[in-house]
């Protein structure tokens, strides 16, 4: 798989725990998995540790989105975008191999795949602002 697929499916795993209570992600987690046999043991490990490690600091996470977010907090954003920006901010607060750059651009990506008309412009925004407010 590719950087860009493995960084797809983690924001379809990250989109997916939206729609489920803990209790029942871990079995979710493991039947999407069961679905995607092309994905190696390394990749398996290597998204199931991403998205864990955004899972365990969505308050955090979504803390810092709200921070930027005039108007749009994260309870008011469409599912598809807040994860998005979930995997987004992960990236590049806590994912030192992946650049602020790529993390921006490959969020944008998703957002003109899986959003709707302005969500690419929408996660740019709220990403630069997230930049600008770091520096």
């Amino acid at each position: 798989m590719t950087r860009r697929e493995i960084r797809e499916n983690i924001f379809k795993l990250v989109f997916c725990g939206e729609f489920h209570t803990s209790d029942e992600l871990q079995g979710q987690v493991d039947a999407y998995f069961e679905a995607l046999p092309e994905a190696t043991e390394a990749e398996r490990a290597y998204m199931t540790q991403k998205f864990n490690g955004i899972k365990d600091r969505i308050t955090e996470i979504d803390a810092k989105i709200n921070e930027v977010a005039k108007g749009w907090k994260t309870g008011r954003m469409g599912k598809a975008e807040l994860a998005i920006l979930r995997l987004a901010v992960y990236e590049m607060l806590y994912d030192e191999e992946v650049p602020v750059k790529v993390a921006i651009n490959e969020a944008v990506e998703l957002a003109k795949t899986f959003g709707g008309d302005d969500s690419a412009a929408f996660v740019n925004g709220i990403l630069a602002k997230l930049v600008k407010t770091n520096a």
